[in-house]
């Protein structure tokens, strides 16, 4: 199942509170993307903001899998997390 991750900061967080663990961040994503859990990163356009497209069983899984992440684990970001499903809408094109 494809997943998207929303990243949002937690209230009363500032770039400062996150920028120890920026690298543990960095590595920490770059471990689950050669592991195939993290297909994409993206940073949204007009702000910093971290996108995300994972590939696991359920969208719960992919929960557990960002909660290990060093900001969310130290309380700075959480994600929202939205389980996708193929867009079942081409099939009309085809029907008889």
């Amino acid at each position: 199942m494809k997943v998207l991750a929303i990243e949002k900061d937690r209230p009363g967080t500032s770039p400062h509170d996150q920028a120890a663990l920026l690298v543990a961040e960095a590595k920490a994503v770059w471990e689950l993307y050669q592991g195939g859990r993290i297909r994409e990163v993206y940073f949204r356009e007009a702000q910093s903001q971290a996108i995300l497209i994972l590939e696991t069983e359920t969208a719960r899984q992919a929960e557990e899998i960002l909660a290990q992440l060093p900001l969310v684990r130290a309380g700075l970001t959480a994600f929202e997390v939205i389980g996708l499903r193929p867009y079942p809408g081409f099939a009309r094109l085809f029907a008889s």
